[in-house]
């Protein structure tokens, strides 16, 4: 039986999980988990946020420890996209890395814009436009004396899983599934794209191609862990292998969709809501950008062609608001009220930009529901209710588009990640779809990066089907059939998005 480690660092919480392989089954077990979130530090006159990755290295060095005394074949490490660390020729960390949520980057992409032609932009690297896109960081650091100073003398800028890598082994790679959320990347080459590079040294004035990694696609091997480091060995003595796994923890869980054929849509289900198709090219129409649609790299040389929903942000933000009141308030009790609350009563667009950054996420669906002319959710279950139903909207809305723009049909949407603990939300997106939702498997961003690696050590055949085939094998899945009224849906979906 051949053990790997997973190291899966969500923005929310991270975890060390093992996995032993055997029989085309996997099994697992979690060594340790802990919170994450950003840290608010006072600058100036506001303040920014950062990641305390610090922090995040001792626990993940405090997991990888406890394995000492077992067997390892290799680690891989993957994470949420787009935030970087900066390294010096020194191999010191230049300063702690931004948060993604960090408000300098607002008005950036319009400013790029008026440089760069939004239409030859979304050709050259087919992503969805956000703020926080890794390229749109680097203009707002060049834009700062403090972090432009930074940015000029780094010798590597490193995705997180990448830094974490280099600490790991001293290896400096960039894995191809995150490097494609930078917006520096070209999906159909997969490879850096010196046009935008170019680019961004002209309106910039600062080059950074020198700066940034070789590329490695999922499944190479890296490094070795160093001994020095964490003390892990192989079964026959050799130090574990560092393999490179879908770093972005989406290509990790899409990976993990124990999907039986190609006609399936997928929603991971966490902090985020990624919904989308795995295909063989990119889309970059025209008709795609203008529908905000992205196409990150996945493993095995396809593309995740998806739409980024707020996802249970916005329920968390809710619940942290109602447990200043009530510090013993479970999910289990929200959920009971959420199912108990009248259906349809109130939907916003939770994807609208007033849920970016933290805050009070109550308030705000109050202000969508008085912008839209609907009443306010007047309990707890009201306001739960409220998010389920308009997640179910946006993911329903995500699978239609996206079938349309890539001209393909799906017969089940598989919905993964921690999203699916709340089982009135998948209820919920099979009713709104009007298709079967299977559920499962909770942990996919772990089971992924664990298939990833036991599949590059030969413990399973070398394709994404046998991967899927093992997650089949090893968990129970539940399917969920439709029960809505599509007319009650489709005019909800009119109150916002018409």
């Amino acid at each position: 039986m051949a053990t790997f480690a997973a190291v899966d660092l969500g923005a929310s919480s991270g975890r060390v999980i093992v996995g032993s392989v055997a029989d085309k089954k996997i099994e697992c077990r979690e060594i340790t988990r802990f919170t994450n979130g950003p840290t608010r530090v006072p600058e100036g006159n506001g303040a920014s946020l950062y990641w305390d990755i610090y922090r995040i290295w001792n626990h993940v060095l405090k997991g990888l420890n406890d394995l000492k005394v077992e067997s390892i074949e290799s680690v891989g490490v993957d994470s949420w996209a787009v935030d970087y660390g900066l390294v010096s020729a020194s191999r010191k960390l230049l300063g702690a890395p931004y948060s993604y949520r960090d408000s300098r980057t607002a008005g950036i992409p319009d400013k790029w814009f008026k440089e760069f032609p939004p239409q030859e932009f979304y050709e050259r690297n087919g992503l969805q436009v956000l703020d926080f896109n890794t390229i749109f960081q680097l203009i707002a650091a060049t834009k700062t004396p403090g972090d432009r100073d930074a940015l000029t003398s780094a010798e590597h800028i490193l995705l997180l899983p990448d830094l974490l890598n280099y600490w790991l082994s001293g290896e400096n790679y960039s894995e191809i599934t995150n490097s494609s959320s930078t917006g520096l990347i070209n999906p159909e080459t997969r490879r850096w794209s010196q046009q935008l590079l170019e680019s961004f040294a002209q309106s910039t004035g600062v080059d950074i191609r020198s700066k940034l990694a070789p590329l490695i696609e999922a499944g190479e091997r890296v490094g070795e862990i160093r001994s020095d480091v964490v003390p892990l060995t192989k079964k026959n003595g050799a130090p574990t292998s560092l393999i490179a796994v879908g770093s972005h923890d989406t290509a990790s869980a899409v990976a993990a969709v124990p999907a039986s054929n190609e006609r399936f849509a997928y929603i991971s289900c966490g902090t985020w809501s990624l919904v989308g198709l795995e295909l063989e090219k990119p889309v970059l129409s025209e008709e795609s950008r203008l529908a905000n649609f992205t196409n990150e790299l996945g493993v095995d040389g396809t593309v995740r062609y998806l739409h980024n929903i707020m996802g249970m942000w916005v329920l968390n933000g809710c619940v942290a608001k109602w447990r200043e009141q009530d510090p013993n308030l479970t999910f289990e009790e929200i959920d009971r009220a959420a199912a108990d609350a009248p259906a349809l009563r109130t939907v916003v667009d939770i994807n609208d930009p007033i849920f970016s950054s933290p805050g009070n996420m109550v308030a705000r669906i109050d202000e969508l529901a008085d912008r839209t002319g609907q009443p306010r959710p007047r309990s707890i279950g009201e306001y739960v209710r409220c998010i389920n139903e308009s997640l179910a909207l946006a993911h329903a809305r995500a699978v239609r588009e996206a079938c349309s723009l890539a001209d393909k049909s799906v017969d089940v949407i598989h919905m993964v990640g921690g999203g699916t603990k709340n089982r009135l939300l998948c209820q919920l997106t099979a009713d709104a779809c009007g298709l079967p939702v299977k559920v499962g498997p909770v942990e996919a961003t772990s089971l992924g990066n664990l298939l990833v690696q036991a599949r590059a050590q030969g413990a399973i055949p070398d394709s994404l089907g046998a991967m899927r085939e093992v997650v089949r094998n090893s968990i129970r899945l539940e399917t969920l059939n439709p029960a809505g009224n599509d007319s009650a849906w489709r005019e909800a979906e009119s109150r916002i998005f018409n």
